[in-house]
């Protein structure tokens, strides 16, 4: 992926993200609380499912290392760092400050022993910065697990040896209808470029326009929301 796509599928401004963004709203809702908390993580960060690190940039971290599942995909991939089996994570006992993992909570078939890693390889008191969808649909098949509502994270989380700092609900209002109507309309037509380019310009940027403008009237909903966005420590 070319940089300017890249900046817009992950960092979307307002127009260019909805011509050339099919999960506008859910980036940018996303790229904007991982941005304000991003403060929060320092020293040396581990980040799991790095992919291309698109949100190091928000951190201040001293050392960013980026951890990735051994696979053909990934591997063609430049800035993974370190390759793993996905089940135990190949650093000693309490090795870093802090921990980041964005949407991939949900393709981990055994939370318990992903979670207990994590906690392991943090040191006390380390920071765990960790997003996963409630609203979305079934993506990266067949390697698409879960959904966690807030109440299941913070069990989760808990159970693991973490306690929460901080946690926010993206998009709680009607933007979820709105994402999931532009998602529905890319999902039909991206296997094809043509029909693809054509659905954003003539139906998901409107989409995205005029759904931008209803939102703004009607109320927020926080039952209903797109991603879960948790600040965690763990515990000493």
């Amino acid at each position: 992926m070319n940089p300017f796509l890249l900046k817009q599928y992950f960092e979307p401004t307002p127009i260019l993200g909805m011509l050339f963004n099919p999960f506008y709203i859910a980036r940018r809702a996303l790229w904007k609380e991982i941005s304000k908390i991003g403060k929060n993580i320092q020293g040396k960060t581990l980040d799991i499912g790095c992919g291309s690190k698109p949100y190091e940039k928000c951190f201040h971290s001293s050392e960013y290392i980026g951890l990735e599942i051994d696979n053909t995909i990934n591997k063609k991939i430049k800035k993974i760092d370190v390759f793993y089996d996905g089940k135990k994570i190949p650093f000693e006992n309490e090795n870093f400050d802090s921990a980041v993992c964005f949407q991939v909570l949900e393709h981990v078939f055994e939370p318990t022993e992903f979670l207990y890693e994590i906690n392991r390889i943090l040191k006390p008191n380390g920071k765990l910065l960790l997003t996963v969808p409630f609203v979305w649909d079934e993506h990266e098949q067949p390697f698409d697990y879960a959904r966690y509502s807030s109440f299941g994270l913070k069990h989760l989380l808990e159970k693991h040896g973490f306690e929460i700092i901080e946690h926010k609900k993206t998009v709680q209002n009607f933007g979820v209808i709105i994402q999931l109507i532009a998602e529905y309309f890319y999902k039909i037509s991206y296997k094809n470029k043509i029909t693809k380019y054509l659905a954003m310009l003539f139906l998901i940027f409107p989409t995205f326009f005029w759904g931008g403008l209803i939102t703004w009237f009607l109320p927020h909903n926080p039952d209903l929301f797109l991603d879960n966005i948790i600040l965690a420590q763990k515990k000493a």
